[in-house]
């Protein structure tokens, strides 16, 4: 009984007793807390990611380690097998990324061609005005270039001693046409050889006067473009005095480039504008393509006749022409825009959406491309109907599935790519790559001390 009575002794017989009370009351069986962690805590669990660097996996809020971006929570309530070799974004990561996808369907192919070219004269109305008799130009009517001519107007006069005696031939054989009516008849033809009008003859013969000067006059209406003497030269017949062109009818000649050619075609319609002459347009049909390339620009020249009411359009003008051009050999094939292709040169891809999950999964398909139509091309091969692509941010996801060692655009066999240096290297990979750096050819160093010294030649003692 002294032993119950030190304080001591009862002391620890109650603290022994409230143990025991302890255990009995708050004990639960392994199997009850194992069933509880699994099925009521994994459902609670959060998942941090960054949204340009996917790897990235934390189980809280904070900054990406690599950007410093905020983290954004990955919830994955998808219970489906994915693909791995499939790029899984989180709904938010695609909106922050700004991916934005679309339906592959089968269209009517329209091939855009751009031309270039200038304002033409129409060379079919271009015309020299020539002198048709030899002597010398006594006055010009007409005294620079760009004046306007009208056909039948006095361009120049010219003094020649050829005609005087012409006229005087014609003068005496009058007298006698009666009784001599040939050579009559091939004096008059001798002045109607050199462009005198029957008016002007019998004007001479009337007056019985000798004219001195003769009158070249303009066969056609238009501008002159060119002006080829000047007062007081001596020309021969055939000499060319002006060049004038009737700009009522312009060509636009545009500059093909040899891989365009296969889309053009006369009859083709071309709409163009003129750079002087903003906001008016035209049109008008290829009526020529040259056969021959240009050996120094490899254009070939596509020609457009059009009228010219006003003479607007004025020789040397730039234009910019489009062709829609009808591919009809490629009829109901796929068209997808230029955005949605990563091209490496040799590859064609595109990521293509996964059907049947909740979040956005994307992987990567090689396709074979045909022509290029402005913004979009053609698909050969490697798409089906009806299958959703990426269209815009294709590069954010190719950096997703190169950062995570999927395949991607530079890396088809899925090699990781480390986004820092000494990041998501395993030990392993660490050692290897000491030892292919160790295994380089490097220039052997002087054998001696630690600093490279040379060794001393003194054998050792």
């Amino acid at each position: 009984m002294k032993i119950f009575n030190n304080k001591y002794v009862r002391f620890s017989l109650i603290l022994i007793g409230g143990i025991l009370l302890g255990w009995i009351f708050f004990h639960s069986s392994p199997a009850k807390e194992e069933k509880h962690d699994h099925a009521a805590e994994a459902p609670k669990a959060t998942i941090w990611t960054c949204a340009m660097h996917p790897q990235i996996r934390m189980d809280k809020p904070g900054k990406c380690p690599i950007c410093a971006m905020d983290l954004i929570p990955l919830t994955q309530n998808s219970t489906a097998e994915m693909d791995p070799a499939a790029v899984h974004l989180t709904k938010e990561a695609a909106q922050l990324a700004n991916v934005l996808t679309s339906i592959v369907s089968s269209q009517k192919p329209v091939k855009e061609v751009r031309l270039y070219g200038k304002v033409q004269a129409d060379e079919r109305l271009l015309q020299n005005q020539v002198a048709y008799i030899s002597g010398r130009v006594e006055k010009l009517l007409v005294n620079f270039t760009g004046e306007s001519v009208q056909k039948g107007q006095p361009l120049a006069l010219i003094y020649s001693p050829e005609l005087v005696t012409a006229q005087q031939e014609l003068l005496e054989a009058a007298k006698t046409k009666q009784s001599q009516p040939e050579i009559y008849e091939a004096s008059k033809e001798k002045l109607r050889q050199w462009k005198l009008a029957d008016s002007q003859i019998s004007a001479i013969e009337n007056s019985g006067k000798i004219q001195t000067n003769v009158e070249v006059e303009s066969t056609t209406s238009g501008i002159v473009t060119a002006k080829r003497v000047s007062m007081g030269d001596y020309v021969s017949p055939g000499s060319v005095l002006y060049d004038v062109s009737d700009l009522s009818r312009v060509w636009v000649l545009f500059d093909a480039y040899e891989s365009d050619l296969l889309f053009l075609k006369k009859g083709d319609k071309i709409d163009f504008t003129i750079q002087a002459l903003p906001g008016t347009a035209f049109s008008g049909s290829i009526m020529f393509i040259d056969p021959v390339i240009d050996p120094v620009n490899r254009v070939a020249k596509v020609r457009l006749e059009i009228s010219n009411p006003g003479a607007k359009l004025k020789p040397e003008m730039f234009a910019t022409g489009i062709v829609h051009a009808n591919l009809n050999d490629l009829k109901d094939k796929m068209v997808i825009p230029r955005s949605a292709v990563l091209w490496t040169g040799k590859r064609s891809v595109v990521y293509v959406k996964q059907s049947g999950t909740d979040e956005p999964v994307f992987k990567i398909r090689e396709i074979e491309l045909g022509t290029m139509l402005g913004n979009s091309y053609v698909v050969m091969s490697g798409l089906n109907e009806g299958e959703e692509i990426v269209t815009q941010g294709a590069f954010s996801v190719d950096a997703s599935a190169q950062l995570e060692g999927k395949p991607s655009m530079m890396n088809p066999s899925g090699e990781k790519v480390s986004s820092m240096p000494g990041m998501d290297m395993p030990g392993d990979a660490k050692s290897q790559d000491t030892k292919s750096m160790q295994g380089m050819d490097m220039p052997d160093a002087p054998k001696g001390d630690k600093n490279n010294a040379p060794a001393s030649n003194t054998p050792n003692k």
